[in-house]
């Protein structure tokens, strides 16, 4: 998508001007409890918006997002995009450590929040995440763990005095003309997003993507939904992902170039979800195969009428598997593309950087205008190579004749389970702070339905080593899909290391599947 006299500028704000303008009355966002148009959702964030301008923020203010799937992300990531400032979603799977952690590493300088996410007290969250929050006053906000964080925004009614409320009703605001200004001075080269992914260290990495990318990125994802649900007119999909991870602003911002009606859940559950698809007469699902695999197994399911989906009822359970010759799925993309290999020119290069033939996997590099514009607090160089190149550690082929990528596996050592990235080094940093565990060593192993599972290989300090415990404790440090899901005890001379004194996790793995190591 580029930009010419007569189209849209690729910018988040311009691009809801035109969906406003156009389709206004049609469903954007449906939920259990929600719904929001197009109309609806230009109208409440620009409210939003007028607030933000008036309380300081724009162009580049970093601001943390903390909602669940729903209405309130969608109006609140649409409000901090239209002023130009980066929009930071943050994972409300995210225990206190974690958001403690984006905080300090994105350099957020506002938070902002609901009072409750399911079942969790977001205040209490929040304080047990920054320890010297408790006492203070609405703004400035003084925290040695997050330096720049100056105000935490929360949308409900709290009685917390460091808590600033947001009221929809009675809000300050600039004039429209004012947001109408601010609008018109963000650029496609402006940051948009900056989305956090485990990497192959500790820290998450954050990504980040310019207007221009993020526009350019999710304009075929209509296109795509019609495709696969075979729908022309205004297709109605289940989004099962949420928005804070690549897929979920792949679906929020790709439903603002056609009109598709994305249903969204809070929290994924099967039987919630298939509620919904019932009753809003769902074309189809994009989400991760095994959350699909759970829609069919649910106890309901059968006497479901989903027969607008016939996708759902009979075919592949993942999407990626539709006609693919060798059993290799296709490539889903990268957090670092924006979801969209579209503006995307890549290579397939063996060892030395040679590209291979068709039919021969290699190393998928990519670059140009649809690649992420960097990662935060890392220079150019350490990302790219001179060439331009990020090196994406997937191996994969492509067949002559066939544009599509066929994905075999990684170089690196991100697991994948379930779908979501996992970090061994973050998982392990927190394990090894146990004062019972002198090493441990985070590998993936395959599962059956999650693909991979979380395995954790533990070298005891002493004789007692409670794994129900520490499992117990990891889970208050960590995600839940980050979580060990299977836990092996070894001596330290069970566990490989390479010449260098690093672990061998490919070897620990090849010892963990023959069943020598468990």
């Amino acid at each position: 998508m580029t930009s010419t006299d007569n189209e849209v500028r690729p910018t988040i704000p311009d691009l809801l001007r035109r969906a406003a303008g156009e389709f206004g009355p049609a469903d954007y966002l449906v939920t259990l409890t929600d719904r929001l148009t197009y109309a609806e959702a230009d109208e409440r964030s620009a409210r939003v918006a007028r607030w933000l301008l008036h309380e300081g923020v724009g162009k580049g203010t970093r601001v943390g997002l903390f909602f669940p799937t729903g209405v309130e992300w969608v109006t609140w990531w649409l409000a901090v995009s239209r002023i130009g400032a980066l929009a930071v979603p943050l994972s409300t799977l995210y225990a206190p450590a974690e958001i403690a952690k984006v905080a300090r590493l994105a350099d957020l300088q506002m938070l902002v929040a609901p009072t409750r996410v399911l079942r969790i007290d977001v205040a209490d969250r929040f304080e047990a995440a920054f320890s010297d929050l408790p006492g203070q006053l609405d703004g400035p906000l003084e925290l040695a763990g997050a330096p720049y964080l100056r105000r935490i925004v929360l949308t409900g009614e709290t009685d917390r005095g460091w808590a600033t409320r947001w009221h929809a009703r009675d809000a300050p605001m600039v004039r429209a003309e004012i947001l109408a200004a601010a609008e018109a001075e963000v650029t496609p080269a402006d940051l948009a997003v900056m989305v956090h992914t485990s990497g192959s260290t500790a820290d998450p990495k954050g990504v980040l993507h310019t207007h221009g990318t993020l526009v350019r990125q999710t304009s075929t994802w209509a296109a795509v939904i019609r495709h696969l649900t075979d729908v022309e007119d205004a297709p109605r999909i289940l989004c099962a992902m949420p928005f804070f991870w690549i897929g979920g602003i792949l679906a929020a911002a790709g439903a603002l170039h056609a009109p598709v009606a994305v249903l969204s859940l809070e929290r994924l559950e099967a039987g919630s979800a298939l509620d919904l698809a019932e009753r809003e007469r769902a074309n189809g699902v994009v989400g991760w195969p095994a959350f699909t695999q759970q829609l069919r197994l649910h106890p309901s399911f059968p006497e479901r009428d989903l027969r607008s989906a016939p996708a759902l009822l009979q075919g592949p359970v993942d999407l990626a598997m539709v006609d693919v010759p060798d059993g290799h799925p296709i490539h889903r993309s990268l957090t670092e593309s924006g979801g969209s290999f579209a503006f995307t020119e890549i290579a397939i290069v063996d060892a030395d950087g040679g590209r291979v033939p068709d039919g021969t996997v290699g190393e998928l590099l990519i670059r140009g205008i649809g690649v992420m514009a960097g990662y935060n607090k890392r220079e150019r160089w350490e990302v790219f190579d001179a060439d331009g190149w990020y090196h994406t550690s997937d191996r994969v082929y492509q067949r002559t004749g066939d544009p599509r990528l066929f994905y075999v596996g990684r170089d690196s050592e991100l697991i994948k389970a379930a779908g979501s990235n996992v970090s061994p080094r973050e998982v392990e940093a927190v394990i090894e702070e146990f004062p019972e565990v002198a090493h441990c060593v985070v590998v993936g192993v395959e599962h059956p339905s999650r693909g991979e599972e979380v395995c954790v290989v533990v070298v005891a300090a002493g004789e007692d080593l409670d794994v129900a415990e520490l499992a117990a404790r990891a889970r208050t440090r960590l995600s839940a899909y980050k979580v060990p899901t299977r836990w092996i005890v070894a001596a330290g001379d069970e566990v490989p290391a390479l010449p260098s004194g690093k672990p061998d996790r490919r070897g620990l793995r090849r010892l963990v599947d023959e069943g020598r190591v468990k």
